[in-house]
């Protein structure tokens, strides 16, 4: 069984008299463990995927299957839940509260969980380990350089241990070298079982992954397995 199914998805808005068909009739799967580039222009549909595929937002029609379960027609408070429960997203901009710790970054996901403190302090100190922050744990983000900022938000997308990390132009905000560290960390993450969905409109930065996917006015242009 895949992981997401998409089925017929459409998405439109209505701009005034007008209505925007920003995805048209997408069919798409991703199985557990792939890593996934979701590729495309500026107004290509790419962000609306990224948003329906984080149950950001709901589809106009067709039907969403994330994990078995049909989020397409859930309520907001129940797409809420799903959220924190099975995807982990992180953003160009780190999206840190600046004058909390690392640690206390990292266990932010879990305080909404209503996880206990010493459970959240083990796992957000075994998440920072993981993208190679052990000794950054106590450091504010005016404290880390944008690459340790980055690393900070992939380890609160990891710690809930999700069905999927959901990275939207994860290297947007960094210097070639220290994306290229991104991109790496990325490629360990996948490699130890993790599905990761990188949504992205570079091409340097999609090649990193195993399977390409592109989109176009709406529409799958393509979709390429890179690697296996």
């Amino acid at each position: 069984m895949s992981l997401i199914r998409l089925q017929n998805i459409s998405r439109r808005y209505q701009m005034g008299d007008e209505t925007i068909h920003a995805l048209r009739d997408v069919s798409l799967e991703i199985a557990r463990g792939e890593y996934v580039a979701i590729m495309g222009p500026s107004g290509s549909g790419k962000s609306t995927m990224m948003n329906l595929l984080g149950c950001l937002d709901t589809p106009s029609s067709g039907i969403y299957e994330l994990n078995g379960q049909n989020v397409s027609e859930m309520e907001d408070n129940e797409l809420a839940e799903i959220r924190n429960r099975e995807i982990g997203f992180v953003f160009q901009t780190f999206n840190l509260l600046a004058r909390a710790t690392a640690l206390k970054n990292v266990e932010l996901p879990m305080i909404y969980a209503g996880m206990g403190l010493t459970e959240r302090r083990e796992r957000a100190e075994w998440a920072l380990a993981q993208v190679g922050l052990a000794d950054r744990m106590m450091h504010q983000p005016n404290e880390l350089s944008g690459g340790q900022r980055q690393r900070v938000a992939v380890a609160r997308a990891l710690v809930n241990d999700p069905s999927i990390v959901l990275a939207d132009e994860p290297t947007g905000n960094l210097d070639s070298k220290t994306g290229v560290e991104i991109m790496r960390l990325f490629e360990e993450l996948s490699s130890r079982g993790n599905t990761i969905i990188l949504v992205t409109h570079e091409e340097e930065v999609a090649r990193h992954a195993r399977r390409m996917v592109r989109i176009l006015d709406g529409d799958i242009a393509s979709d390429e397995v890179l690697r296996q």
